[in-house]
Parts: structure tokens; C-alpha cells; sequence
């Protein structure tokens, strides 16, 4: 008897598992509009997060000084050439800025915010080769007469300097920290590479953090182990992303053109790779001709066509209907008389909506 019912169940569940199978590739449109997504006003949700009471702040600050006692062995292995890579959920934040206030103190510091939307890494290398050049200015014994090594101010110069010579000679350094590499400033791999290269520098040491579960597909091996050389550490600190989370519009929130945006991209990025470059030819034309009331259905075609994204105008009106039941386009008529299609967002958003989608 038990082995019978042993095999029903095990029939039951291969039953269930192909008839899951069968209605979820049955091809049923998704019935998903944007106007279905209930959101609160911003400032509202914020308000509300705010009087949220904090908890286990105790067990917290148990652990922050249960890493301190890691800091001089962080030191040690930032001289040998290492960089420290902090991983763990929570705001690591405080924890990296407690290290640098107290263990960094024979060092010039340097600190990048990733978490902010937008970074100067530029501006950031040029701060970083400054403090340099001031360190050596201070240690030599004859005062340097030349200019600055740098003055051209290009990336490549200011590289050259900081991996270069002088500093070696007069064992001049500087830290850089930096809060979330992974941050949306810093994701596209030019930024990555900067930094890369900035971390190999002799004279420079890094410590930086992490929070995306995808951030190590940032780098590849060399940048992991010869240019970074990160020396990883789990250090969940469950400390709330308060800063952090400031530059971010919160999910349940209704922040206008932003979150529709994003709105917008949740329910793009569910659609076939085709029907996405449809609404890309639409949204460059959008941006190209703001003072246009949109696209009409045969100069689309037109434009899908010589891009072979659609084969026929029943292709093209398939993907376009799609569009309007998920109320990403509108149609209003211009002075023609001509039925136009349009993305009702901002020039702004539609730009970092075709990011989202890139």
C-alpha cells in the first residue's frame, strides 16, 4: 500500500508539473495595464518609512564593533597590495567610513559615492592625483618648482601619475573609498575599467562595497585578481540603506514621469525583443521631433520596415495594439487629420525608459 501510494503522489505531481507547463505556454495575453499599479504619493511614503520604529539596533552595534576588530588586519592586507571588497546585506556605509576615520588616518582619503545617480569619475581621479602631488610636494625636501604632471588633466596623465615614479620614491599614498561600486553611477563598463586601473595603482589602495547580487558580473578575472586583487569580506551590518536610498524613487511610490518610466520599462522588458524595437523606432522619432503630435501608423511601417522589424502592416498593427492595451501609446490626430501614435511620457523619462531598455 505504501509503495502504491508513493507512486500515486509522484503521478500526481508529474501531472500537475506538465499541466503548469501547458497553461503557462498557452499564449494568453497578459491583461497588465499601468494604470492597474496602485501607487501613493512620494512624499507620503516617505513620511510613512520615516516613523517606522528601528529595530535590533543593539544586536547591530554588536556587530559593527565586532568588525572593528578586523581593522588592523584590513590594514595589514590593504599594504600588501589588496583591495577589500564588502559584501553583505545592510548599509556598509558607516562601517567603511569608521574604518577610514580611525585606521586610515596616515593616509589622504578619498570617497566615492556610487549610490548616486550620476558620478564625475574624472573629476574624482583629478582629486585623488591632486591629493598626490600634495603629498609630495610636503615630503620633498626641495621644493618641486615644475607644474603639475597631470595639467592636461586627460585620464591617461593623471593615470601615468599616480602609477608613476615620484610617488614610489617618497612612498606617498591615498585611499579611496568607495560606497557601492556597483552603484547605478558607476555600472557601464568604462567606469569599471577606470576604477580598475585607478586600483592597480601602486600608491593607491581601495575599499569599496557592494549590494547588487550581480555585481561581481561587472568584472572579469583579470580585473578581479590583478587589478582590484579584492580580498572579500561578508560583513552584513542589517543597518536600513537610509542615504543610500534618498537618490532612488521608491517602488510603491507615485513620483510622476520617473516611476511611470519605470513602470513602463517592467512591462516593455516582458515583451518580445521585436515588439521592444518597435517602440524604440517610435520613441527616437518622439524625441527627434517633440513638436509633432506623433507618428502616423504608415510612416511607422515605414521606418520598421527598412529596419526589418515587421514583414507587414497586420505585424506592425499586432504589436501596436499590444502597445495601447498596456497603455504605452496614445493616438491623437494632427492637422492632417491623421491618426498619430505617441509615448505619453516626458523627453526626459522616454530617454532613461530607452536606457532601461537598452
Amino acid at each position: 500500500m505504501e509503495a502504491s501510494d508513493g507512486d500515486e503522489e509522484e503521478f500526481g505531481f508529474s501531472r500537475n508539473y506538465f499541466l503548469a507547463k501547458e497553461l503557462g505556454g498557452s499564449g494568453k495575453k497578459s491583461t497588465c495595464k499601468l494604470s492597474d499599479i496602485n501607487l501613493v504619493d512620494e512624499q507620503e511614503l516617505r513620511a510613512a518609512a520615516s516613523r517606522i520604529i528601528p529595530k535590533h539596533e543593539k544586536e547591530m552595534a554588536s556587530l559593527l564593533n565586532k568588525y572593528k576588530s578586523l581593522y588592523p588586519k584590513w590594514l595589514f592586507e590593504l599594504r600588501c597590495g589588496f583591495g577589500l571588497l564588502m559584501y553583505g546585506f545592510g548599509s556598509k556605509k558607516v562601517l567603511l567610513e569608521d574604518f577610514a576615520s580611525t585606521a586610515l588616518t596616515d593616509f589622504s582619503v578619498v570617497v566615492i559615492n556610487g549610490y548616486l545617480q550620476s558620478i564625475n569619475l574624472k573629476h574624482a581621479a583629478i582629486t585623488i592625483a591632486e591629493l598626490l602631488w600634495d603629498q609630495l610636494k610636503n615630503k620633498r625636501r626641495t621644493p618641486i618648482k615644475t607644474q603639475q604632471p597631470f595639467s592636461s588633466q586627460s585620464m591617461e596623465d593623471i593615470l601615468a601619475f599616480l602609477d608613476g615614479p615620484l610617488a614610489k620614491e617618497n612612498n606617498c599614498f591615498v585611499c579611496v573609498v568607495v560606497h557601492n561600486i556597483d552603484g547605478p553611477g558607476l555600472r557601464d563598463s568604462e567606469a569599471q575599467q577606470y576604477l580598475a586601473r585607478i586600483a592597480c595603482c601602486s600608491q593607491v589602495y581601495m575599499v569599496a562595497s557592494i549590494d547588487h547580487v550581480n555585481a561581481p558580473l561587472l568584472w572579469d578575472k583579470k580585473m578581479v585578481h590583478t587589478q582590484f586583487n579584492w580580498c572579500w569580506y561578508h560583513v552584513p551590518t542589517f543597518a536600513p540603506y537610509k542615504v543610500e536610498g534618498l537618490f532612488f524613487p521608491l517602488i510603491l511610490a507615485n513620483s510622476g514621469s520617473t516611476q511611470n518610466a519605470k513602470s513602463a520599462a517592467i512591462v516593455l522588458q516582458s515583451l518580445t525583443p521585436n515588439a521592444q524595437s518597435v517602440f524604440r523606432v517610435l520613441a527616437e522619432y518622439q524625441l527627434g521631433h517633440p513638436d509633432e503630435e506623433g507618428l502616423p501608423t504608415n510612416s511607422l511601417y515605414t521606418k520598421c520596415r527598412e529596419r526589418f522589424l515587421v514583414s507587414s502592416q497586420v505585424t506592425l498593427n499586432s504589436h501596436l495594439t499590444e502597445f495601447k492595451d498596456h497603455e504605452l501609446v496614445k493616438t491623437r490626430r494632427n492637422a492632417d487629420g491623421q491618426d498619430c501614435f505617441y509615448i505619453p511620457l516626458t523627453s526626459e523619462a522616454l530617454e532613461k525608459l530607452l536606457q532601461e531598455i537598452g
